[in-house]
């Protein structure tokens, strides 16, 4: 991949906000586990056009409140006014969060929501730069296998250019399977000058039913071995489990072979899978011994 930089390994986890007291109970123990991990942070999704606003904001001040790892909320444009995103940066700047993931977000499906008062997430990056200087770091969104609304590979390159233009300090990529997406994406932006570091965005497997209902809709390919291997394996979940995370395990480590600076774990409010692979993966003797 040669890396134009290489950046010191940062090692991350994502959740959604629970719906109920059942879920704030589950997710609480996984963060338990997780936390044990010693994670750079624990970033909250945001539901579309704000459905989660308030769960996320709850979640969000909760971890921060334990104070053992740092939160990064998903803060969302779509749907939202100038003022309602002024609010809520306020909230998580006097909450002590220093860490954002800024996105476009998504409308929810059928409902022809407003749009807000931003188009774009390099919008919502300069506009919290313009009024918050650097005192959030903040993260944005990269699509190694393109944005699946996106009008072509160019323009989804170009809009990526713009969001690191506007601010931003790091990314995430949305999660893939095929390393080489993920090492394709990185010359192209390179080449356009972009130097900020691109943190692989991965999904243990664990549920094939589920990753294929999100990788239709997100646009992220299931590899065509990996695929069947699962088809496979119909409702044996523990051939399921054991097969993603050997596959993925070899996935992170080529990653981080090839210099990528850290992973960013979509947990699914799960802790059992992402364990394992850290495991192997040997990242707790890595931190041990920076």
């Amino acid at each position: 991949m040669n890396q134009a930089t290489r950046y010191k390994p940062v090692f991350s986890f994502e959740f959604f906000p629970p719906k109920n007291a059942e879920g704030v109970e589950r997710l609480r123990r996984t963060r338990q586990r997780l936390t044990a991990l010693q994670p750079a942070y624990f970033s909250v999704t945001f539901g579309a056009g704000g459905s989660t606003r308030d769960r996320t904001l709850d979640t969000v001040l909760e971890i921060q409140r334990e104070g053992r790892a740092e939160a990064a909320p998903h803060i969302s444009c779509i749907s939202a006014s100038r003022g309602e995103l002024l609010d809520l940066l306020q909230t998580y700047r006097d909450n002590g969060v220093r860490r954002l993931v800024a996105l476009r977000g998504d409308l929810p499906s059928g409902t022809g929501g407003r749009l807000g008062e931003f188009r774009y997430a390099a919008e919502l990056v300069a506009f919290i730069r313009e009024n918050f200087g650097d005192q959030f770091k903040i993260e944005v969104a990269a699509y190694p296998e393109f944005h699946p609304q996106a009008a072509s590979a160019e323009k989804d390159l170009e809009h990526f250019r713009q969001k690191v233009a506007a601010g931003a300090d790091s990314a995430i990529t949305q999660y893939f399977y095929n390393a080489d997406a993920y090492t394709a994406f990185l010359e192209r932006v390179r080449a356009m000058g972009v130097g900020i570091p691109i943190v692989p965005g991965i999904m243990p497997i664990t549920n094939y039913t589920q990753l294929a209902r999100f990788s239709d809709a997100c646009g992220a390919e299931i590899p065509r071995f990996i695929r069947k291997r699962l088809e496979a394996y119909g409702d044996d979940t523990a051939s399921i489990r054991a097969f993603g995370i050997e596959v993925v395990t070899r996935l992170c480590a080529r990653l981080l072979e090839d210099g990528a600076p850290g992973i960013h774990f979509y947990s699914m409010n799960q802790a059992a899978a992402a364990e394992a692979i850290w495991k192997n993966l040997g990242l707790g003797e890595l931190r041990a011994s920076a």
